[in-house]
């Protein structure tokens, strides 16, 4: 339904909608949504901004793809996590935005790029591949470590598509891939990512300390040892580098190490 304006042309009407794949309230114009990133107007009817100039190629900026790729990883991400043992099942609540993760502004938009609550969430297409995959690194690493485990399954779809996504990846963005597979169970991933990081950089900590962790998921002990053994070598000359990758995650990479001293 339209309603004419000035120039004589028509405007889409004011309501703004809700998601169809969550069901969370859109801001008017966004052509995503802003908790879990499905394109607006994919699914059940739902208000939507008049289409850019550009074309369809305009609407989804994310590409194609990513729903495709989406869809495929849930398939797997979903149902490993979803049948992990010990984890604790915390309802949708924590598909909300979280002050930890998402800026310390009151009701903050999950993917809101600081603080200051209020006002309308903001487009997701806005962020850079770079910033919305680190976003949700952050977002399933806090759940993982709460036990949140139905939050952990809905994010981690995304985030890993968002990591298979980027062009160019850099090691800790590697490594962050690497984790989110770790903590849903998907060991092939893990592994590929570890030894994309080893093959550029045989010594890298991170890289190390990812292979044993993969290799112990597949019941590999042999190889996780060689992998130990391979840490502690590297980790002083390692550490005397300062890379900002080692200060950034220097908690796990210490936790890795103590794992790696214990007798078997």
């Amino acid at each position: 339904m339209t309603s004419s304006n000035p120039s004589g042309g028509s405007a889409p009407a004011a309501g703004a909608g809700f998601c169809a794949a969550c069901g969370a309230a859109l801001s008017a114009g966004v052509r995503f949504c802003h908790r879990c990133g499905t394109p607006v107007g994919q699914g059940l009817p739902v208000t939507r901004a008049p289409a850019a100039s550009g074309g369809a190629a305009s609407v989804l900026p994310w590409g194609v793809a990513f729903v495709s790729l989406l869809a495929l990883v849930a398939m797997v991400a979903g149902k490993n996590f979803g049948a992990a043992k010990g984890s604790g099942i915390d309802g949708s609540a924590n598909s909300l935005p979280t002050q930890a993760v998402d800026g310390a502004g009151a009701g903050a938009a999950p993917f809101a790029q600081g603080g200051g609550g209020g006002g309308a969430p903001p487009d997701i297409s806005n962020l850079s591949p770079s910033e919305r995959a680190n976003r949700l690194y952050s977002r399933i690493m806090e759940y993982a470590e709460a036990g949140k485990a139905d939050s952990v399954a809905f994010f981690a779809p995304m985030a890993m598509a968002s990591h298979e996504m980027l062009q160019g990846a850099t090691t800790d963005e590697r490594y962050h891939f690497g984790r989110i597979a770790e903590v849903t169970n998907v060991p092939a991933v893990a592994k590929a990512q570890a030894d994309t990081i080893l093959r550029s950089a045989p010594s890298n900590l991170l890289g190390l300390l990812l292979a044993a962790r993969a290799a112990r998921m597949t019941g590999d002990n042999t190889a996780a040892k060689t992998f130990d053994q391979r840490l502690l070598k590297a980790l002083e000359p390692e550490l005397a580098t300062r890379l900002p990758d080692y200060d950034m995650h220097r908690a796990e990479i210490d936790r890795a190490a103590a794992d790696a001293r214990k007798p078997n």
